[in-house]
């Protein structure tokens, strides 16, 4: 039972997207114009961006608690989390891309909610660069942490105010997202929809978790060369 009570979230979450999988190939969804079977993308797509942006705020908050407590095991986990965000940003982009060529007839178009996804991933990229450029500890942590600040602030305005402004955008959910009013999203899509939000997060969750175990360990590593003893 050990195993299984620290695991459990894990197989829930393989179960969720197994299910999520099957239903978004097999399950029957309307046949809207345009968009016909591609709207089956929905169940992946739409789920990925909800996955990053909610562990890209997972990454602001030990951002935030770094700043206060100059833990270094918050700044480790702040950069695992903005690295799992990444991960499932370009996933994101990389399902828009197939969802955009057969709805679009391109893989890419210039809208300013697509270029400010891209902008927005730049950024989060930038952050990395950032980290291999500063030397020493807390140097690094603070100013990553506070770049990170921004960064989530740029990344909401790039995708969420900037494509409402100005020039209008095509990428559905401009006016709000279409996937979660109420009317928009078919009830038959529903019972596969809301289980792949569910299964995206536990994935992120997971890879966040993963990603915390490799920088804890180099950082270890990295702990134990600078304090090696020297002698002849």
């Amino acid at each position: 039972m050990g195993p299984f009570r620290n695991w459990w979230w894990k197989f829930a979450g393989l179960a969720l997207l197994f299910y999520v999988v099957a239903g978004g190939f097999l399950f029957d969804v309307p046949q809207l114009p345009v968009v016909r079977e591609s709207i089956r993308n929905i169940y992946f797509h739409v789920g990925m961006w909800f996955s990053m942006m909610f562990i890209l705020a997972v990454s602001l908050v030990f951002s935030m608690r770094y700043l206060r407590h100059a833990r270094p095991e918050d700044d480790l986990k702040a950069l695992a989390a903005v690295k799992t965000g990444l991960v499932f940003g370009f996933l994101g982009l990389l399902t828009g891309m197939v969802w955009a060529h057969f709805t679009w007839g391109r893989f890419w178009v210039n809208d300013p909610k697509l270029n400010g996804a891209v902008v927005g991933l730049l950024a989060y990229l930038a952050y990395l660069v950032l980290r291999g450029s500063v030397e020493g500890e807390q140097k690094r942590g603070r100013l990553a942490a506070v770049y990170n600040l921004f960064a989530f602030v740029l990344y909401f305005v790039f995708i969420m105010i900037l494509p409402r402004l100005g020039v209008s955008s095509i990428h559905p959910g401009t006016d709000g997202n279409p996937a979660l009013a109420t009317g928009d999203l078919d009830p038959a899509m529903r019972k596969v929809f809301f289980p792949a939000i569910m299964a995206w997060f536990i994935m992120a969750w997971w890879v966040f978790t993963v990603f915390c175990r490799i920088d804890r360990l180099r950082y270890r590593v990295q702990e134990l060369l600078e304090n090696e003893p020297t002698w002849k």
